[in-house]
């Protein structure tokens, strides 16, 4: 690759990249988009994990994004019309919680399908999400990773990143993007406190779901975040 007479230089996209392009083309012009945000407390998640990992390796250690799945899976079994595809002009079910997790690797970002979300608990989706990360950087997923997903998680809660929306991946119907934790004041019960909160988007297909639905998916997601007892390892 050599510089131009201006300075600039012509990059080759790579096949990922390529492919990358061509899909969210496809999913821009094809599906109706929209967005519904929900702001959600995170101090109690937190201090669960915190709690659960104490006293654990690095390799042990539950990270927030696998309590996030565990309680995203919850949530979809509530609200079984956004664990599902949309071909055409039906909308398909699944059982089983496939949840696509945004991947980075260095030429592009994969969203490969961590599987049967619904019935691993934290640790047991910590666990899979760590292999299914390095398997995927490696080139190594297997072929229902590649297409079995029925929801998207896209998390950017690790770095400075406060709110974003994500692209949906058709079939499915959804994608959920969240950022990270940060502290602001909030009214509670008449009192000004300080909390650290969480901003949730959803985008989903409006030939397959609707805002209000969006909107309860939101509702149950959050009161299960903000509280995590019964669920959650370390829960107070």
């Amino acid at each position: 690759m050599s510089a131009g007479t201006d300075g600039r230089q012509p990059v080759t996209s790579t096949p990922m990249r390529a492919a990358i392009a061509r899909r969210m083309v496809q999913s821009k012009q094809q599906v109706p988009h929209f967005y519904v945000t929900s702001e959600i407390e995170v101090d109690a998640l937190m201090a669960a994990a915190e709690r659960h990992n104490e006293g654990r390796t690095k390799e042990q250690r539950a990270t927030l994004t696998a309590y996030l799945l565990r309680a995203v899976a919850t949530t979809l079994v509530r609200h079984p019309e956004f664990n599902a595809v949309w071909n055409g002009e039906t909308l398909e079910r699944w059982d089983d919680v496939n949840l696509g997790v945004a991947i980075a690797v260095d030429d592009g970002l994969i969203a490969p399908a961590l599987l049967d979300c619904a019935r691993r608990d934290v640790d047991d989706l910590a666990m899979g999400l760590g292999d299914l990360t390095a398997r995927t950087r490696a080139g190594r997923l297997k072929a229902p990773e590649m297409t079995d997903a029925t929801f998207t998680l896209s998390n950017l809660g690790m770095f400075e990143v406060s709110q974003f929306t994500a692209i949906v991946t058709p079939p499915q119907v959804a994608i959920l993007a969240t950022g990270r934790g940060y502290e602001r004041p909030v009214v509670h019960e008449g009192q000004v406190v300080v909390r650290r909160v969480m901003q949730a988007t959803i985008s989903a297909d409006h030939r397959a779901v609707d805002g209000a639905g969006a909107a309860r998916l939101l509702g149950t997601l959050k009161e299960l975040v903000e509280a995590p007892g019964g669920w959650a390892p370390g829960a107070g």
